[in-house]
């Protein structure tokens, strides 16, 4: 089974996510940008715990603080053969901050998720 993970900073967003990607089939885990940030959440050992295939991360404002963060967090050995899926609610304000990306913005109701869905579907076709 596949297993994502949904690390955000919006408790609505997470649910939202948790409840579409189930409807797919797939296991969700979930966690928060800011309990990782701040080691309220160990997150080596949410990795070694749960072991998701894909992690849907947000990067919310300040962007360039929290995508040097996702980055640290990229670098580790523990995301390797990880999946790391970008969303934020304003691209273009991300991307002034750090240049191109490909992260996914969802700032609207009902959340576009079709493009995470897809995302996610072409990896493991790909696989």
């Amino acid at each position: 089974m596949v297993k994502v993970a949904v690390i955000n900073s919006s408790e609505d967003t997470v649910e939202m996510l948790r409840t579409l990607l189930e409807r797919e089939g797939w296991e969700t885990v979930q966690g928060h940008v800011d309990d990782i940030k701040r080691g309220r959440t160990d997150f080596l050992k949410y990795l070694e715990t749960h072991d998701p295939q894909f992690i849907i991360w947000d990067v919310p404002p300040p962007y360039d603080h929290n995508w040097a963060f996702l980055q640290l967090v990229r670098s580790s050995r523990a995301m390797e053969g990880r999946v790391v899926i970008v969303t934020t609610t304003n691209k273009p304000a991300l991307e002034r901050f750090v240049g191109p990306t490909d992260a996914v913005e969802i700032f609207t109701k009902p959340y576009d998720v079709e493009v995470l869905i897809d995302r996610i579907t072409r990896t493991l076709k790909a696989a």
